[in-house]
């Protein structure tokens, strides 16, 4: 099994945070690798709700919710990933109340295709891989909650 896990901590509030992360069909706003985020379903924000991601290399995924806590993350299994070295994977986010700060948890599993070789290949090449494609995303949220309107009570 590989596992790759990153944290961040963001110096916003937990609520800033999931106003920007709970937008499930929306991720392509803050990782920078999805160009594109396609609805499967009607439902966005629950249990079973599935989106396509289509990345800037021409690649595509289905992620569909297994676990959803307001305002405090979610999970997701994996599929339709012909074209990567995963038989199956998932990945969940989660943010940690630190006051008026959130820290976003960000896991991923996945077990690799190929037997050995796969393994060999996961943690060679996908594993340092992935962790940069996380940090990346976790860097896009932050800047994304950095840059949310302020609120009128901010303002004044």
């Amino acid at each position: 099994m590989l596992k790759v896990e990153r944290a961040l901590e963001i110096d916003a509030t937990p609520e800033q945070v999931w106003s920007v992360m709970g937008r499930f069909m929306h991720i392509n706003e803050f990782a920078p690798e999805v160009v594109r985020v396609e609805a499967l379903t009607a439902a966005e924000n629950q249990v079973g709700a599935q989106r396509r991601c289509h990345f800037n290399n021409g690649q595509s995924l289905v992620e569909t919710v297994t676990e959803w806590q307001v305002g405090r993350g979610y999970s997701v299994s994996l599929s339709e990933m012909d074209s990567m070295p995963m038989a199956a994977a998932n990945a969940t986010l989660l943010i940690d109340p630190m006051g008026n700060r959130a820290r976003v948890v960000w896991r991923f599993e996945g077990r690799m295709k190929f037997g050995p070789l796969g393994w060999l290949l996961g943690q060679g090449v996908f594993k340092p891989m992935m962790g940069r494609v996380i940090a990346a995303n976790l860097e896009g949220l932050a800047k994304t909650v950095k840059n949310l309107p302020k609120s009128v009570d901010e303002v004044a």
